[in-house]
């Protein structure tokens, strides 16, 4: 397998990097987020390699900015300049695993979000949700702007306690493939996500 899958969300906070560190880890894929907006609390490149993926497998960021809000204000507190032609994708041998920040909508810089990034790049494109309160709607918003910018999208995958109607109303409503969901892993750590990406996904889904 040698294709580029797109990880977004429908929200910061949904499951994003633990579900992106398990889909590389599984495919053996390099893993690559452009821009980290804030690096107080690590990185999610720290926490993917915590989560199972090897260190030579994960690609330097383009941007590392210092305060954890959407990357066109982070680089603004930081005194950067986000160059676009910065975030062209890299060219890796087999399968690459990308990270966005946040949403789908998220702004990059005043003039880019992620999804105008995600359309220039042709990529198909995973959604991750949280199975919480308020996730139809996130989700169909998000499905819907990516769409509209002719985005790929490969299908949902969701993460947390297992609601049925929700799951199964999106990906009806929305037109899409329900990938699987991923539980809540307590301990989380590279052998327990391993386990449960296996048990929840078929990989087949991806190629």
């Amino acid at each position: 397998m040698n294709r580029t899958i797109v990880v977004t969300g429908t929200d910061t906070d949904v499951g994003k990097t633990v579900f992106a560190a398990g889909l590389a880890a599984a495919l053996d894929a390099k893993y690559w987020k452009p821009v980290q907006a804030g690096l107080e609390d690590g990185s999610d490149a720290a926490r993917v390699a915590a989560l199972g993926v090897p260190e030579a497998h994960i690609l330097p960021e383009a941007y590392r900015l210092t305060t954890p809000c959407s990357p066109h204000r982070a680089a603004e507190l930081d005194s950067v300049a986000i160059d676009p032609a910065r975030l062209v994708l890299p060219e890796v041998e087999g399968p690459l695993v990308v990270e966005g920040a946040g949403g789908a909508l998220v702004p990059i810089t005043c003039e880019l979000l992620y999804a105008d990034l995600f359309a220039q790049w042709r990529a198909p494109v995973v959604v991750v949700a949280r199975t919480a309160l308020g996730t139809i709607n996130h989700s169909l918003l998000t499905i819907e702007a990516l769409r509209k910018r002719g985005v790929p999208i490969i299908g949902m995958a969701f993460v947390g306690e297992a609601q049925e109607d929700s799951e199964a109303t999106i990906c009806a409503i929305g037109k899409v493939a329900r990938l699987g969901r991923l539980p809540l892993l307590d301990p989380l750590d590279a052998d327990s996500l391993a386990a449960a990406f296996a048990d929840n996904f078929d990989l087949g889904a991806f190629a």
